[in-house]
């Protein structure tokens, strides 16, 4: 596996996102989990991306668990800035300094490391100044708790005003054929900063994958299922760009997901995807992506397969688009 500069971070060219690990796409299962993470390192996949909020805390000790004896080979990221207080299950964005440094506690605790590589803040609370929430994190540097800060879903405006602060090493957000916003603005700002990309959901929530044709396979506690991209006219919209990106990916004997990525990875170079899975036969599937170059010709067949705003449906729902892109 090719490596890539975040900043002043290397980082395997693919990470791994963990979300899946945990319930959030159904039922999961830690042994598969554990051997996916294992065959990940075994890959040079080194890049492994976690955040308190996922699994209430469940995927940093899963992760923590994964690679106690092999931390010197990990590049580990982990996020916090979302909360669940109370019993209600709310979630709730917290950026204030208080909580960045009580959150990173709590993460070194259940990920079982001294040291975190990569810290985001997931979401911004407006209400807080961008320059306060950084300058605690500017001082978890200090201390030797976190090497990189990151952020998660910030407009431009906040990025720069984060970044007069403090270097910020990456910008984690949506990011893919199917989510094509963050060229408008931010890959630029990120261009002219410094500043690394690393997309989540690269393979559009698994639309991608080509491997969902309909609602109904998804598990009932799969959170897919109320996203809006998923819903049953945008989904059939969605599902006919796929097949012409199956369609680019059969010429060259590749899968739409390796399409996806491969598409993705010759955007930039410093860019990291960290497409998730929880199944070593998908991350090997993911793996290959990074031995493909795409031709221009081939990159050019896919802006006219998917061309910019041409995906039905929203990133998220009403109250979930008001905590990103701020």
């Amino acid at each position: 596996m090719r490596t890539r500069a975040l900043g002043t971070l290397e980082v395997s060219a693919l990470g791994l996102g963990c979300m899946g690990m945990s319930p959030v796409y159904g039922a999961a299962d830690d042994t598969e989990s554990t051997s996916t993470l294992h065959r990940a390192l075994d890959l040079g996949i080194t890049f492994l991306d976690t955040a308190d909020v996922y699994g209430d805390g469940h995927n940093e000790e899963l992760v923590g668990r994964a690679i106690a004896g092999r931390r010197d080979q990990v590049v580990l990221a982990t996020k916090f800035g979302i909360s669940r207080p109370g019993t209600d299950g709310r979630r709730v964005v917290n950026s204030t300094p208080e909580y960045a440094r009580t959150a990173c506690e709590a993460s070194l605790r259940r990920l079982g490391v001294d040291v975190i590589d990569l810290y985001y803040l997931h979401r911004r609370d407006p209400r807080v100044p961008i320059e306060d929430t950084v300058g605690a994190m500017a001082e978890l540097v200090e201390q030797g708790k976190i090497r990189h800060i990151g952020l998660s879903e910030v407009n431009s405006r906040t990025l720069r005003r984060a970044h007069a602060v403090h270097p910020i090493t990456a910008l984690q957000s949506e990011y893919s054929l199917f989510a094509r916003y963050f060229e408008d603005d931010l890959l630029p700002t990120c261009q002219e900063l410094g500043i690394g990309v690393v997309p989540y959901s690269p393979v559009g929530r698994g639309l991608l994958t080509g491997g969902v044709r309909d609602l109904e396979q998804l598990a009932e506690d799969d959170y897919r299922r109320h996203d809006p991209r998923f819903q049953h006219l945008n989904l059939r919209r969605n599902l006919a760009l796929v097949k012409r990106v199956e369609q680019v990916g059969e010429t060259i004997d590749a899968t739409p997901a390796q399409v996806a990525l491969a598409w993705l990875l010759a955007r930039d170079p410093h860019i990291a995807p960290i497409p998730g899975t929880k199944r070593v036969r998908y991350l090997e599937e993911n793996a290959g992506a990074a031995a493909i170059e795409l031709t221009e010709d081939q990159l050019a067949a896919l802006d006219r397969a998917v061309p910019v705003d041409a995906v039905s449906g929203a990133r998220y729902d009403e109250t979930e688009m008001s905590r990103v892109n701020v």
